[in-house]
């Protein structure tokens, strides 16, 4: 049973690598779930004070500085937030080699994951319902949160599937042909309705991506 209405979501976009950090919320909740929060914690902090919400979790995509930047300031002001993050790329938050950020020169460490999560979990958040798929190619640790009760599906996909284009498999840890993998098994499985939340640029849905990304056709 899907249920509804869906939740809003709302975005905030940091400067240098322009990532996106998710906001989402269900009507007539106090409480919100933060997805991802980038270099520009200050004016993530700013929206959720403007919207009167208090956040009752902070999800991780995967370790990249850019999208787990604002995790220490967030977790300074919401301590009891939980921060959750896949477990392949848990090591990367205190690790400004692994998380890429040495080598902009700024030693980025995040606190630790108050807990880590693996394929098939399902998380139960702020009145919303999210599974847990590991979407590995762009870092090894990646995963998405697929929210499927509602019309249309929602997926926080980070930096898997953008619109026109894929994330990005030539750091590290990355992997092209399991990221090709990530998105034809685990997105694509989705019907042509179902909305993604990317990590960077505009939303997208799995239809169109399906019918015209020039990388990774269905």
């Amino acid at each position: 049973m899907r249920s509804t209405p869906p939740p809003e979501v709302r975005v905030v976009v940091s400067p240098l690598f322009e990532e996106n950090a998710y906001l989402l919320a269900l009507p007539e909740r106090d409480d919100c779930l933060v997805v991802d929060p980038g270099l520009d914690p200050a004016s993530i902090e700013a929206e959720i004070d403007r919207w009167g919400k208090t956040p009752s979790a902070i999800l991780n995509t995967h370790g990249h500085a850019d999208h787990i930047a604002g995790n220490a300031r967030l977790k300074e002001r919401w301590p009891d937030a939980p921060l959750i993050i896949g477990e392949g790329d848990s090591p990367k938050l205190g690790d400004p080699k692994g998380n890429l950020s040495a080598g902009y020169g700024l030693a980025l460490v995040s606190p630790p994951a108050d807990r880590t999560v693996r394929e098939g979990d399902v998380l139960e958040l702020a009145g919303m319902r999210l599974l847990v798929r590991e979407t590995p190619g762009h870092s090894a640790g990646h995963v998405a949160y697929f929210a499927l009760d509602y019309e249309p599906e929602l997926v926080l996909g980070g930096d898997v599937l953008f619109a026109g284009s894929i994330g990005r498999s030539d750091f590290p840890d990355s992997d092209p042909e399991a990221l090709v993998a990530s998105i034809r098994l685990k997105f694509y499985a989705l019907p042509d309705r179902a909305v993604v939340l990317t990590g960077h640029g505009p939303t997208t849905t799995i239809g169109r991506e399906r019918r015209s990304n020039p990388f990774v056709r269905d």
